[in-house]
């Protein structure tokens, strides 16, 4: 196996005895789009931090490329970043504000217009050079953000939370936008977010965080299908993994809690289901209507049904399932493989 081209070994960060990260290990492949993903508070962003150099660890190393960058200046790292508020000069136009970081390093004017077209063309910026960012809508100013990145012309880019400012459609777009760079480009990112829409669109590899520590790495369908504990399996998804006590469920003796996604639901005619819930409300998304469903030993109980369903909440429903979806969970919330008494 080839050498990854990021790597983090048991990195910690505390400030005044509190906890910022702890434990952190982490190796990601050359060219590839990785999201630290999790609650505000947990972590990634100081994660993104220490791998920047903006922070520097109280234990651990970080490598990038080969080289032990652990205690390296951000300029001695080879990275560029994005950032959550664009960072742009206002009393500068567009095109200043991209070339900015190739003047002060004083590469030569007629390869600073060669770079600036091709990163304006890249984003989508041609005509806007002689803007400044006051002129420009929120979108467009991500997009200088990313132009300089790229003109950078570095190997890594780290990207801090870039689309919390712009409304939904418009992240949706960006978010194409910036996928599409990263394989054109065939440069690595760290993306921090706190949106799992964001990391399962886009990320090749999703590091799932909780209070400092990580909880799961790996591909955006492995934290989905295969939830390493129960706060995975309730963090990932939409609507998120039902969590059912495993005493209300009979035959999986080993299993304290039970874990059941939307999709592997139905609707049961009455007294053929195995469990019977009561409507808490219906949320209606266009092609489909989400049933949330309430039971006294269930949490996120929800079934999806096609089209605009109108259900009065307390009515009875009875919902099945089959025993080849659930997820096993043991008392601590870690994943099981097969609860005990119950053959594969």
């Amino acid at each position: 196996m080839t050498d990854p081209f990021v790597h983090m070994e048991n990195v910690a960060k505390r400030w005044n005895s509190q906890l910022g990260v702890e434990n952190i290990s982490l190796s990601i492949p050359r060219g590839s789009f990785v999201a630290l993903l999790g609650p505000s508070g947990c972590g990634k962003s100081t994660t993104l931090r220490l791998l920047s150099g903006l922070e520097l660890p109280d234990e651990g190393q970080i490598t990038i490329d080969g080289r032990n960058v652990t205690l390296a200046a951000p300029s001695e790292r080879n990275l560029s970043m994005v950032f959550q508020s664009y960072a742009l000069f206002p009393h500068l136009s567009v095109a200043e504000n991209v070339v900015f970081g190739l003047k002060v390093r004083k590469v030569a004017a007629a390869e600073r217009r060669e770079k600036l077209k091709r990163a304006l063309d890249i984003t989508g910026l041609l005509g806007y050079e002689a803007r400044r960012p006051g002129e420009l809508s929120g979108g467009q100013r991500q997009r200088v953000a990313l132009a300089r990145a790229i003109v950078a012309n570095q190997p890594l880019c780290l990207m801090d939370e870039p689309l919390s400012n712009l409304d939904a459609k418009l992240r949706a777009s960006v978010r194409k936008d910036i996928k599409k760079l990263q394989v054109d480009l065939g440069i690595t990112v760290v993306y921090v977010t706190h949106d799992q829409t964001e990391a399962m669109s886009m990320a090749d590899m999703v590091v799932l965080m909780k209070d400092g520590r990580i909880q799961q790495t790996g591909a955006p369908e492995d934290l989905y299908y295969r939830p390493a504990n129960t706060f995975v399996a309730e963090f990932v998804g939409a609507p998120p993994m039902a969590l059912i006590d495993g005493r209300i469920l009979p035959g999986f003796p080993g299993a304290a809690t039970i874990g059941l996604r939307a999709e592997n639901m139905r609707l049961a005619d009455p007294g053929t289901g195995r469990l019977t819930c009561h409507v808490s409300e219906c949320e209606f998304l266009g092609s489909e209507t989400f049933i949330g469903l309430s039971h006294p030993a269930a949490s996120g109980l929800t079934v999806s049904m096609p089209g605009l369903k109108h259900i009065p909440t307390g009515e009875e429903m009875e919902i099945t399932f089959a025993d080849e979806d659930l997820h096993f969970f043991d008392e601590g919330g870690l994943r099981l493989l097969q609860p005990t008494g119950v053959s594969a």
